[in-house]
């Protein structure tokens, strides 16, 4: 301890002290220590170009991690790769080295990289024009998105050697301008698609599609682009590259960077009301836990799972930290902030001129931000995947670093926090996507006829393409001539399809407060429950009502208000079974996967008071049925536990369930808990017995009720362990819901309900 200051000498010895205090370590549910790891290194390869080669040892980098040598030496090889490795291992060596490598080469050589965000894609510029000027070779590297300036994009199309875009740019802005990038596509040799992890669902679902035309296109200049993926930590990395791209992909998997001796500490805010479950605020202890770390110098980063937690975090610190540190060394991060402010947070970080940064999960992808020391994370961030991702965001290669999760009352985080060996154990989560949903397929063969015009014999996916041509014909957007098929809509598809989500029929939510604005979107299975009349709309802490939903223009005018109060709308849901593709029996349980319709109306909506959440009134809504078809996983228990347990205690049992299974599941999926919804029925009508579904919220499905059908078995027998060990009496809003919800009794039935399988299988 330095005795001027008061200040613990280093982190090991700050995290002694904290261990000493006992209101603290009450609250610590876990502490896991994960050992120093040394370098595995290898020579620099021996082909590699004297001007790059002597242009990394100027940077100080005489070797390469095993894993960016593996790389270089399948890319060399003609693979197609995927490098799976840790955040701050060095993954963009194992795409640089090889393109400037050919590039330095060939000179008409071009590459296309592509990012989900723009602060990536500034990021690798940065770091390619260093290596170009370390090297003193004329390589051109720019990005091409919203912010670049029309005499700069010509330039870039006819003389970019390395072009840096996302997603939205190459599908919107690129593609269908093909012939303008000519000399790109001729001479495109790599494809690099960074982040793969961030491809999933519905976005990675388009994103596929977008690689399919891409592709295309290449074919069509002559080229055949070999692709570099790199991705955190997910489960099945080989088996999502290869459905990304289209092509069988190698695994680089070797991690050879080295790493700093490393703390997690699961941390639980102690209990206010055990009754109703109820504990301490959980912003109020990361608050606690983050000034501490910052009043004793240590570099920290705190993330939260909303901008209006940033925000909040944020006054709070720079209050608390004001004499210490000064206000301006604590800095928030988030969408929203200006490209400039968020460089200028960026920078600082580097430097270490700001001591700590509040953000949400903007932070949470490689952007270089250097190597902070402590990390606090306020709530379970949805996914193993993310956790590791927002952790890895400190640790320095050498010296050690501490992650703290704080835990809310959610459900999912409480799960987590009190199983801890179930975090640690288990492989991260599965990336799911389902490039050929049909309504994803038929948007991007229409932008594919755009681009080019179909031939006889060709594909697109692995759906009958000839059948979709046709039907296109019939809606009269395409023309079938002498064997191709032409487009010859009047309308440009790529602008009118966004990647983010599968309908494109998103609600424009208007603000009225003072003129009009364009606040935000709502898609349009959401729309019904947030943004119907008298609902209220929260965009960035700021509380909107809605006065108006003009349905048919998909239009919401909302006002400004300021009320102690949110909404919470009830759907009234009508489910059929259409098809049936798998069915498996486990015990007394039969679980059957396949594909079903799903009627909801919204009836009437809920005015629930601010942190009480006590009911203060509710009224009616008028929206018509939507209807939705899409993939479903359900299970049904027998008829005598129907019997056995009569109908009242029975729909107590299925909700306690369903309330359980639907925070399980997203530890299942890389998902958002909103993307799958549970339906449980005390008689259903598919198969006249208590049932429990679970359907994807987007129309043809996209893998997640699929994987659940596939674990069945573990996500019942997490839902048992769970309401087990939840320390409540009867039932509260951390297991199977709150009392008033589930009966004095709904603890129990539940548990009863899930052992009927277990007990005679």
């Amino acid at each position: 301890m330095n005795r001027l200051t008061g200040k613990a000498e280093n982190l090991e010895e700050w995290l002694g002290i904290l261990r000493k205090q006992p209101e603290i370590m009450e609250n610590v549910t876990h502490w896991h220590t994960i050992p120093p790891r040394e370098s595995q290194t290898a020579e620099l390869p021996a082909d590699l170009h004297p001007k790059l080669a002597e242009a990394l040892r100027a940077k100080g980098i005489h070797a390469l991690f095993t894993h960016q040598r593996d790389a270089y030496r399948a890319v060399r090889n003609g693979d197609h790769i995927v490098a799976v490795t840790p955040t701050a291992s060095g993954k963009t060596m194992c795409y640089n080295l090889p393109v400037l490598q050919t590039v330095l080469e060939e000179d008409s050589s071009r590459a296309l990289y592509m990012f989900p965000t723009k602060a990536l894609a500034q990021d690798q510029v940065a770091e390619l024009q260093q290596l170009a000027d370390l090297m003193e070779a004329d390589i051109k590297t720019h990005t091409y998105d919203g912010d670049t300036p029309p005499n700069v994009r010509q330039a870039i199309r006819n003389a970019g050697h390395i072009v840096v875009t996302n997603p939205d740019m190459l599908h919107s802005a690129i593609l269908p301008h093909h012939t303008k990038w000519v000399k790109l596509f001729e001479n495109i040799r790599y494809i690099v698609i960074d982040e793969l992890h961030a491809y999933r669902g519905v976005f990675g679902s388009h994103v596929a599609n977008v690689i399919r035309r891409l592709k295309r296109i290449c074919r069509f200049y002559g080229s055949n682009p070999q692709f570099i993926c790199a991705s955190a930590t997910i489960d099945n990395p080989g088996e999502h590259a290869e459905r990304l791209v289209g092509e069988p992909v190698r695994v680089v998997d070797n991690n050879g960077a080295p790493m700093g001796e490393k703390h997690f500490v699961f941390y639980n805010p102690p209990v206010v009301n055990r009754q109703l479950g109820i504990r301490r605020s959980s912003v109020l202890e990361t608050k606690n836990l983050a000034s501490m770390l910052l009043k004793q110098g240590v570099q920290t980063i705190v993330f939260a799972r909303s901008r209006v937690r940033v925000e909040l975090l944020l006054t709070y610190l720079q209050d608390l930290v004001r004499k210490d540190v000064g206000p301006q060394t604590i800095r928030g991060y988030r969408g929203g902030y200006l490209p400039k402010l968020r460089r200028e947070i960026e920078r600082g970080l580097r430097s270490g001129e700001i001591r700590g940064v509040v953000s949400t999960n903007a932070l949470e992808l490689g952007i270089d931000i250097g190597q902070l020391q402590a990390c606090v994370l306020n709530g379970y961030p949805g996914t193993v995947a993310s956790t590791w991702q927002q952790s890895g965001r400190a640790g320095r290669r050498q010296g050690s670093s501490v992650t703290f999760m704080v835990a809310s009352s959610n459900p999912l985080d409480q799960y987590i926090i009190q199983n801890p060996e179930f975090f640690f154990n288990r492989p991260p989560e599965r990336a799911l996507i389902n490039p050929d949903n049909l309504l994803i397929l038929i948007d991007h063969i229409k932008c594919a006829a755009y681009e080019l015009p179909f031939e006889e014999n060709e594909t697109f996916g692995s759906e009958p393409l000839r059948d979709m041509l046709e039907f296109l014909v019939e809606e009269k957007v395409l023309h079938h001539v002498k064997g191709r098929w032409f487009w010859m809509d009047q309308s440009f598809p790529a602008h009118n399809i966004s990647l983010r989500s599968a309908a494109q029929e998103n609600f424009i939510i208007i603000d009225m407060t003072s003129g009009s604005r364009v606040l935000g979107e709502v898609d349009q299975f959401s729309a019904p429950t947030l943004i119907h009349e008298e609902a209220i709309y929260i965009h960035e802490g700021v509380q909107y009502q809605v006065e108006k939903l003009d349905f048919p223009e998909k239009k919401a005018y909302v006002r400004e208000v300021d009320v102690d109060y949110f909404t919470d709308a009830s759907m009234a849901v009508e489910l059929k079974v259409l098809h049936v593709d798998k069915e498996l029996q486990t015990g007394d349980i039969v679980r059957q996967y396949g594909e079903v319709t799903v009627n909801a109306k919204p009836t009437i909506f809920k005015k629930l008071r601010l942190r009480t959440h006590e009911n203060i009134g509710s009224g009616p809504i008028h929206l018509p049925e939507a209807e939705l078809h899409t993939s479903a996983y359900w299970f049904t228990f027998s008829e005598e536990a129907a019997a056995r347990m009569g109908t009242n205690d029975m729909q107590f049992a299925l909700l306690g369930i369903a309330n359980v299974l639907v925070h399980i599941a997203p530890v299942y999926l890389m998902c958002d808990p909103m993307d799958i919804r549970v339906y449980p029925q005390v008689k259903a009508v598919h198969t006249q017995r208590p049932t429990i579904y679970f359907y994807d919220r987007y129309p043809g499905g996209i893998g997640l009720s699929e994987r659940l059908f596939t674990v069945h078995d573990e996500l019942l027998e997490r839902a048992k362990d769970w309401i087990r060990t939840c320390g409540c009496i009867s039932g509260c809003p951390a297991c199977v819901g709150p009392i008033e919800e589930v009966g004095l009794m709904g603890k129990t039935h539940a548990l009863e309900l899930l052992q009927e399988g277990e007990g005679r299988s």
